[in-house]
């Protein structure tokens, strides 16, 4: 059914939305902040932090950016008022009108900071396809001047070649990176597509990063790469205090709960927000099986 189910997944923008969005449940929190901050609450119940992505990049209006970091801030507000422990923020420029202008887009994002350093909190700037990366990371260095390390962070993908040199310029002592392997399908000329060789490249940036004094969200869900992540740590004698693994809300939390388990930070990517069906398109599209089972509900055999 392999074959079947990623050509399935290929075709979800022609599935009813009712349809793509019961199947996606366990991927997205909900559609409004207080469905997003009852599940970080039940998270911190199993004993799991949280980072919160509002949905909705790629935007082409200034208006659509404007709402965007808006909801950011709202987000900040209540985060703080309400108490909610260890609950960051994961922001995608595209969301804040970085294809639009980039100038107006780190403005933006300064309004966001602002407000994250009133509430004491932490920005996490998402890394997007490779078209964006070379501006989300001029961004980064801006705002990591005017705020610190301690209050914004950046995402490098081990899928692409530059990576290594990317680590190598960033990485310094205090630093907080989130390292993965990227999903975002890229040419040959300047990504693996290899699996064997992501996962060697994203070891070797880890390695690196770890001999920088940064901290690092290990964000992966690959048992291989969670032992590797384990053994660098014991090579670098690490307290568990200088990392911690990151997963995607509703993937893997078997593994989740025994990471936990073992004494490990933990930290789920927590999406919400009007615009799911994109993330929720993309997520089906990664796990081909779960569109397999999008498709045999719609004719009966679900």
């Amino acid at each position: 059914m392999g074959l079947i189910d990623r050509t399935i997944s290929m075709t979800l923008p022609v599935v009813p939305k009712p349809v793509v969005r019961y199947f996606s449940r366990p991927y997205i929190a909900g559609t409004t902040m207080a469905d997003a901050l009852n599940v970080v609450r039940e998270l911190g119940e199993q004993g799991a932090t949280s980072t919160l992505d509002v949905l909705g990049e790629f935007v082409s209006r200034d208006e659509e950016a404007s709402a965007n970091t808006e909801a950011y801030i709202k987000l900040f507000k209540r985060i703080e008022s309400e108490s909610v422990r260890e609950a960051h923020a994961s922001v995608k420029l595209t969301a804040l009108g970085l294809l639009i202008d980039a100038d107006r887009c780190l403005e933006n994002m300064r309004q966001l900071m602002h407000q994250a350093e009133a509430s004491g909190n932490f920005v996490r700037i998402d890394m997007e396809d490779s078209s964006c990366t070379d501006k989300t990371l001029a961004i980064y260095r801006r705002l990591r001047e005017e705020f610190g390390h301690h209050r914004v962070g950046a995402v490098f993908q081990s899928r692409l070649h530059r990576t290594l040199a990317d680590v190598d310029e960033h990485a310094v002592q205090g630093a907080n990176f989130r390292l993965c392997k990227g999903i975002y399908l890229e040419p040959e000329s300047i990504a693996y597509t290899d699996d064997r060789r992501i996962r060697k490249n994203f070891v070797e940036a880890l390695d690196r990063m770890f001999g920088s004094g940064v901290f690092v969200g290990i964000a992966t869900h690959d048992d291989w790469l969670v032992e590797e992540s384990i053994r660098l740590i014991g090579k670098h004698g690490l307290m568990r205090d200088r990392y911690e693994f990151q997963m995607l809300l509703g993937v893997r939390e078997p593994l989740r709960r025994q990471l936990i388990a073992d004494g490990h930070r933990l930290r789920v990517y927590v999406p919400f927000g009007a615009n799911w069906y994109a993330y929720s398109v993309r997520r089906l599209r990664e796990n081909p099986q779960i569109a397999g089972h999008v498709f045999r509900a719609l004719v009966g055999r679900g």
